[in-house]
């Protein structure tokens, strides 16, 4: 089962997960700190000051990946770093850093793949406001031409946002990620802010000269729960109905303005419903509709629901009224997400259908599992057999005619796994937190003979 000649294998990282050193070097506070400094809001406690200490460890790491062969690596820039306190002075030393990161990566044949915001906004700009807040959608940008200005030169692939559904709706929708606020009104107004500064900074790394650029989002094909283990079921009209209205909060919320710069009805409607739609400005959606060359798919798991005829909107989800969100029938991670490798096949083949214009990569895909340490191996065989029913997914996808340029597993290590702490490991390099020390997982052996042979 070979894969196209020039397709892209890697790994994805970003830097809250596994940077610490949250206090050197001029680093600023970041959302993520501000949350998980509060009791409650992480499992046992946990905080990302140390991580992984790849601050510190950043030269090894790459070792690491080079012994796996890695092709790219996908890593985010703490925003705190650059500007620590949003806006303004730019801090050398937060640069100085990714410099030396880049460098590295290079050196040792691997192509660097930035992304400019992976959930950890400065906490002086949510005391602003926040992502509520239009002027944050600026301030974004003119970070996002800070950090070209300086890596251009070396980064050809640029990503500017991971999931802004996430970093909406679980950030000031639900309140169970940073910064935690729970109101959908916000949410909406964030989601729309989170666009409106991908679109002003895909065009300031567009005029500064970067080759290829991306948006990032965590789709899924949304499925009723006959069709996750019978792809040709067919739904009543009332399911189908609830399975379209969720597809498009989810996913043609984004990348509809972003590709096509419009909005579906859908989204406006549960707007209008949330606080109104006076956030979108006249002209918001042309800057929004920059041109991008790839959309970034993170998929997990598909999403499941059914008609739930007077059930109120899920905290999540505005917009959501009458929707039952269901389990499937399959078995779970450690996270308890289902394992359904095909619905990642059938979420390329349909974006590849209903975006033409821009080209796909898989920018995450992994699972967490109770991973073990034994006479210095860690046999994830459950973590391979997934990783394994995934790629045959991809490829399944790419013979069905999907514009796919490559897959990045998530994660290359064990990390800060947000509100769910140390206690879920995604990594495929085991992290002994006590001590630091790295184990390549027998899935991370296994990756590195995929990536040789080009295959399965």
């Amino acid at each position: 089962m070979i894969f196209p000649e020039d397709f892209v294998w890697g790994a994805a990282t970003a830097s809250y997960q596994i940077e610490g050193a949250v206090k050197e070097d001029g680093r600023g506070q970041s959302i993520w700190d501000a949350f998980s400094h509060t009791p409650g809001n992480v499992a046992d406690g946990d905080t990302g000051d140390v991580a992984c200490d790849h601050y510190h460890r950043y030269r090894d790491d790459v070792g690491l990946m080079r012994e796996l062969r890695l092709a790219a690596y996908r890593f985010s820039i703490a925003w705190p770093r650059i500007q620590p306190d949003g806006a303004g002075s730019i801090n050398p030393r937060g640069l100085a850093f990714y410099d030396k990161l880049v460098d590295e990566l290079l050196a040792a044949e691997i192509s660097p793949y930035v992304t400019l915001y992976h959930w950890d906004l400065p906490q002086a700009l949510e005391e602003r406001g926040g992502w509520t807040h239009r002027d944050t959608a600026y301030r974004f940008a003119d970070y996002a031409q800070a950090v070209h200005d300086r890596l251009g030169d070396r980064v050809s692939d640029w990503a500017t946002l991971n999931e802004p559904w996430v970093a909406a709706y679980l950030g000031y929708g639900n309140g169970v990620h940073a910064p935690g606020r729970r109101d959908p009104a916000d949410a909406m107004r964030s989601a729309h802010h989170l666009l409106l500064g991908h679109g002003l900074a895909a065009r300031r790394l567009r005029a500064g000269g970067a080759q290829s650029i991306m948006l990032v989002v965590n789709s899924a094909p949304v499925l009723t729960p006959a069709q996750v283990n019978d792809p040709s079921a067919v739904p009543d009209e009332a399911d189908a109905a609830v399975a379209h209205r969720i597809h498009t909060l989810l996913t043609r919320q984004f990348l509809d303005p972003a590709v096509y710069g419009t909005y579906p009805q859908e989204v406006l409607d549960a707007a209008a419903r949330n606080g109104g739609t006076g956030h979108i400005q006249d002209g918001d959606l042309a800057l929004i509709n920059a041109p991008i060359d790839l959309v970034g798919i993170n998929y997990y798991n598909p999403c499941v629901v059914e008609a739930g005829p007077g059930l109120p909107a899920d905290a999540a989800w505005p917009g959501s009224e009458d929707v039952r969100f269901a389990a499937a029938d399959a078995p779970t991670t450690a996270m308890g997400w289902p394992i359904v490798p095909d619905g990642l096949s059938r979420l390329l083949v349909r974006l590849s259908r209903d975006y033409p214009q821009v080209g796909l990569m898989v920018t995450e895909n992994g699972a967490a599992f109770d991973d073990v340490v034994e006479d210095g191996r860690v046999h994830d065989d459950e973590r391979v057999a997934y990783l394994d029913g995934h790629l045959r997914e991809v490829h399944r996808a790419i013979e069905a005619g999907a514009d796919l340029r490559g897959y990045l597993v998530w994660s290359l290590l064990d990390n800060f796994e947000w509100a769910e702490g140390y206690r879920r490991r995604f990594g495929i390099v085991h992290v002994d937190y006590a001590t630091q020390t790295r184990t390549l997982k027998d899935s991370a052996l296994w990756y590195r003979d995929v990536i040789s042979r080009n295959g399965l």
